[in-house]
């Protein structure tokens, strides 16, 4: 964990590939939506995904999961 990731907080760019949850009790909150989820690799938080749109669901209220901004992509 660099100065800047401990002064600004994580910035959510490493993330895990989709894991999909089978069953209904071992489920995170973060699988609650969606049944799948992705983590970030630098922190440890999980994001709810969705394999249909294939990126990190944003939800409307921020109460629930703070929302990751989605990957860079190599050009």
């Amino acid at each position: 964990m660099g100065f800047l990731d401990v002064l600004f907080g994580c910035n959510h760019q490493k993330l895990s590939f989709p894991i999909t949850v089978r069953g209904a009790r071992r489920r995170t909150p973060a699988a609650s939506t969606t049944g799948t989820y992705v983590v970030c690799l630098d922190c440890g938080q999980e994001f709810p995904y969705d394999w249909n749109e294939m990126k990190v669901v944003r939800k409307a209220s921020s109460t629930a999961v703070r929302t990751a901004p989605e990957p860079r992509r190599a050009a």
